[in-house]
């Protein structure tokens, strides 16, 4: 971890992650097929969820999973596994914890949070009826994301890709099943295709459980014997709970963007919303990328090794960049690609292409962001990913508050979209550039 070349060690961690993220990028894309053989009003209102939903995986898995990865990385590269395996105790309270009051609120709030979307009659029905078991299964979601994260901390990404693996094929078996009927099931629509998520994270959770309780693991879960400190709940927090700020920016401007677009119609919002449902395979690969940075930056970090912690985040975001700028263009040149796979409809076909003519270009540089995002985690710096962030959403507000008060075609919208994705490139790069990590050594 601390001396092998990082080109080969990077591509060995992210392969694994890279299949996981795919896998659970599939899964939501099956759900959108699903979702959209219910008609154009159900993909319509699984648009308004989307972004709650990509909003608890960014926390999770993203930027709290970030946190934890990098201080039990730090922890190990220190030379201290009794400490590792004490962070592990209290990252999975904190996930319990999170996970419960995001259901709360979600159930609560849900409903008049995608009204205020721009939701309204049956896509607004179908909206909530899939929130309302989806968001269930928060304390899951957020159990599975974060017993991944700790043991990726450990420099083991083998394991959490496989139960992610796994989650994913469940998830896609259960939620048609229940979604479309099949076989003597009955069909219960939009709900049926939530539980589908719902049981494939608990039984993941419970695969990662049963594995930190084994001699298998290089960290050992010890709740019972494990006192809460304040110490290591900061140690994670520090990072993690300032990280939040991160996708907190993220989801507003996909809200603002999501509110813009829904001012153009039913069909505009559609189209949209097969559009954004790429990301669910895009940023996955830079996840896994920049997921696979965390434990070398961190162990580096807590070694001492700060040139190689650098050359560590460099080289990751070097892959990001060329893995999406390709996809990104592709799609960009050819829209069909991926539309077509959800639906039929010329309206909404042409909207989502027009959202690929400009935002499949921004690609590249989006995922080096995301990339960079992860590596400053690993190095315990978060202020500079939500100083990007915040970047992002400014231009997003304001340029869309601009282009609603001209009232401005939709595909005004869409280059917006493109303006923010290269500028939060740009700024991590100069985050990580001038951000301090420490003496060189």
């Amino acid at each position: 971890m601390l001396s092998a070349p990082l080109l080969p060690t990077l591509l060995r961690f992210a392969l694994p992650n890279m299949v996981a993220m795919v896998a659970t990028a599939l899964a939501a894309i099956a759900e959108t097929a699903y979702v959209g053989s219910f008609g154009v009003v159900s993909l319509a209102g699984m648009a308004l969820v989307f972004p709650m939903v990509m909003f608890q995986m960014m926390l999770s898995a993203g930027a709290m999973g970030g946190g934890v990865s990098s201080a039990v990385s730090r922890a190990f590269g220190a030379g201290d596994p009794a400490r590792a395996n004490a962070l592990a105790v209290h990252a999975l309270w904190i996930g319990v914890a999170a996970g419960t009051l995001y259901m709360a609120l979600m159930l609560a709030f849900g409903p008049a949070l995608f009204a205020a979307l721009g939701g309204h009659g049956e896509a607004l029905a179908q909206a909530v009826a899939y929130a309302n078991v989806a968001f269930l299964g928060s304390i899951f979601i957020w159990g599975v994301n974060t017993l991944s994260s700790v043991i990726r901390g450990s420099g083991n990404m083998t394991m959490p890709s496989a139960t992610l693996l796994g989650v994913a094929v469940l998830q896609v078996a259960v939620g048609g099943a229940l979604g479309l009927g099949w076989g003597p099931l009955p069909r219960l629509g939009m709900a049926g295709v939530a539980a589908g998520q719902v049981v494939a994270y608990a039984a993941g959770a419970a695969v990662l459980m049963v594995y930190l309780h084994s001699a298998r693991s290089r960290i050992r879960l010890r709740l019972r014997g494990t006192p809460i400190e304040r110490a290591l709940l900061a140690d994670i927090l520090k990072v993690g709970a300032l990280a939040c700020i991160s996708p907190l920016q993220t989801v507003l401007t996909i809200l603002v963007l999501t509110a813009l677009v829904a001012k153009f119609g039913t069909t505009a919002l559609a189209g949209y919303g097969i559009g954004t449902r790429l990301e669910f395979l895009l940023v996955p690969i830079a996840f896994a990328v920049g997921v696979a940075s965390v434990p070398l930056v961190g162990m580096a970090i807590g070694a001492g090794r700060i040139a190689r912690a650098r050359q560590s985040a460099w080289t990751a975001a070097a892959i990001a960049f060329a893995l999406l700028g390709v996809l990104g263009l592709v799609l960009a040149i050819a829209p069909d690609l991926w539309t077509t796979r959800f639906t039929q409809d010329p309206a909404v076909v042409a909207a989502a292409a027009l959202y690929f003519h400009w935002a499949g270009p921004c690609y590249g540089m989006f995922g080096l962001g995301l990339s960079l995002y992860f590596s400053s985690l690993g190095a315990g710096k978060a202020g500079g990913p939500v100083l990007a962030g915040t970047l992002r959403l400014v231009l997003v507000a304001v340029g869309g508050w601009v282009l609603a008060l001209l009232q401005t075609p939709p595909w005004t919208i869409f280059a917006l979209v493109a303006l923010g994705m290269a500028a939060y490139g740009l700024a991590m790069i100069a985050a990580v550039r001038y951000t301090p990590w420490g003496a060189t050594a």
